[in-house]
């Protein structure tokens, strides 16, 4: 049986951008290995269409991000959308009944499913289909962004704390 898992960078006053600030090379690298990890990542579409940024390799990139690529491409990806009509490579979309589909995913797939998108996340929350919340707390204060609980806090209780390359503290939490 598969467990959601939601996790992502967040400032100190709770907001996700990704344009505001990035991982450095000891938390990309932990990023690189817990990708590695998943059996696959459940996205929204606005996360999904970030993501495939990684989709076509880049000239610039460093060795760290081509090794990223790689391992985001080779895991199945499932993509929550009403809007999109066709996803990318090794990615299936669900267009509707999200409860259900990700139930069965649930039930069919073994290991860690990433969840991606505060959005997503916040529904998949309410059905109570979230197993672990992980926040990579980093020293930055953004004062606007998309905020990592997109709604009511759910009832949490902490099961771990971690300090990744420094000065990223991931707090993790499971449903109180």
């Amino acid at each position: 049986m598969a467990r959601l898992v939601f996790g992502m960078n967040v400032s100190l006053d709770g907001y996700v951008d990704h344009d505001r600030f990035a991982p450095a090379p000891g938390l990309f690298q932990h990023w690189i290995d817990a990708t590695a990890s998943l059996a696959g990542s459940l996205y929204g579409r606005t996360l999904y269409e970030l993501m495939r940024y990684w989709d076509d390799d880049k000239p610039e990139w460093s060795e760290a991000e081509h090794v990223f690529a790689k391992v985001w491409r080779a895991q199945p990806k499932w993509v929550v959308s009403r809007t999109l009509q066709s996803v990318g490579p090794n990615a299936t979309l669900i267009g509707s009944d999200v409860e259900e589909a990700v139930r069965k995913l649930k039930d069919e797939v073994e290991g860690e499913i990433d969840v991606g998108g505060t959005q997503l996340a916040h529904h998949l929350s309410v059905l109570g289909l979230i197993d672990e919340y992980r926040l990579y707390y980093h020293p930055v204060v953004l004062g606007h962004g998309v905020p990592f609980f997109a709604g009511a806090l759910p009832a949490l209780q902490l099961k771990s704390n971690e300090v990744i390359d420094g000065d990223v503290v991931r707090l993790t939490y499971v449903p109180a």
